[in-house]
């Protein structure tokens, strides 16, 4: 059935192809922003209202005495438009962020170091400022949803990727491959997983609790990309869909400072999201896979490049300073080859356990079934 809804935003990464999605299922849709980034990807149909919705005020007099079916809130401060839209609108879906859990931000609070993994949407969030300020007000604004709206579903995203993001990590490979560069960075092989969502399946959830509403009433959801790729796995993609060789070179976190922009936090642990409430519920699956989405990405990237020292990179810290890059690659290969050999009693293996390649050899020359 037909439903009038308001998107708050919708000219963002994943607010574009929840627009789409809510226009190819026959909503009246409606979005609700400053009017800085009107995008060509808008359905015609879509009507525009623009209001800054950071200003509860100048929000307040543009709604006016409008109501709506749905109320999707993904752009703004959140707990004013909560305020704002209760009592019109008879479902309300928001959408806040990961930092919510307690060590998402600060994985020294748990001991050993490091964030549990995974992490569902039961485990504890941050209680105190003195943990993690933003997390804390991230905490307090999804209390305030629930406050104003009982039956609200709400999402928390991890990291966005995808085409509009204004933290790509992926420009972190694709510009050192547009400037012809053949080595990158790695910290510990580049085997930590951080959780990601490309902007077509973030946007999949949201659209699967539109279509569902009684299945999601009041609850809180973790989403984003099924499978978690490792910061190496996105480097291998990216240069595969670039069809430019990079040898990853990999020096100890604390050495690797080139790298540390792609991992976003001060250590190389993991954070990844339990999604199993998001599909047992909702029956959510990816539309487009990591893998394609982080190789989707990276195409878009190389037609739609960040200026040089622009808000992208000026967000993701990457100095992109390839003299200081070699420097250190070649100071420390220096120092492999210097490095004596040093004989063990017993060679160490993988155990007896393993059985892949280079493992515990079989039993019997031919396989008996």
């Amino acid at each position: 059935m037909a439903q009038r809804v308001l998107v708050i935003g919708g000219t963002g990464p994943t607010g574009i192809p929840i627009v789409a999605g809510l226009v190819a299922r026959g909503h009246a849709v409606t979005i609700l922003h400053r009017g800085a980034h009107e995008r060509d990807e808008t359905p015609q149909q879509v009507e525009h209202i623009h209001a800054d919705p950071y200003d509860p005020d100048v929000l307040a007099d543009a709604l006016g005495s409008s109501t709506f079916d749905v109320v999707i809130a993904m752009y703004g401060r959140l707990r004013a438009i909560a305020a704002a839209t209760s009592g019109r609108c008879e479902r309300f879906v928001s959408v806040g962020g990961v930092p919510a859990y307690r060590g998402w931000m600060n994985p020294f609070l748990y001991t050993p170091e490091g964030l549990p993994v995974p992490v569902r949407e039961d485990m504890a969030a941050v209680d105190r400022p003195d943990d993690d300020e933003k997390g804390y007000r991230i905490v307090r604004t999804e209390g305030a949803v629930f406050e104003h709206h009982p039956t609200a579903t709400h999402f928390r995203y991890p990291y966005v990727y995808g085409p509009y993001q204004l933290a790509p990590r992926e420009w972190c490979v694709v510009r050192r491959v547009l400037d012809g560069r053949r080595r990158i960075i790695v910290a510990d092989d580049g085997l930590t997983l951080h959780h990601h969502g490309y902007t077509e399946n973030l946007a999949h959830a949201l659209l699967l609790a539109v279509d569902q509403p009684h299945r999601c009433a009041g609850k809180i959801y973790n989403c984003g990309d099924e499978e978690v790729l490792t910061v190496r796995q996105v480097i291998e993609v990216i240069a595969t869909a670039l069809d430019h060789p990079l040898e990853i070179v990999s020096l100890p976190f604390e050495l690797a400072a080139p790298a540390w922009p792609m991992i976003a936090q001060p250590l190389p642990t993991h954070r990844v999201l339990d999604l199993g409430a998001l599909r047992a519920d909702l029956g959510y699956r990816d539309v487009v896979p990591a893998r394609d989405a982080v190789a989707r990405t990276a195409r878009w990237l190389t037609e739609h490049p960040p200026p040089a020292g622009g808000t992208e990179e000026m967000v993701l810290t990457d100095p992109f300073d390839y003299v200081a890059e070699d420097r250190l690659i070649d100071t420390w290969q220096a120092m492999v080859r210097s490095f004596p050999p040093i004989e063990m009693a017993v060679q160490p293996a993988f155990g007896l356990a393993y059985s892949g390649p280079g493992g515990r050899p079989r039993s019997q020359s031919e396989f008996v079934s």
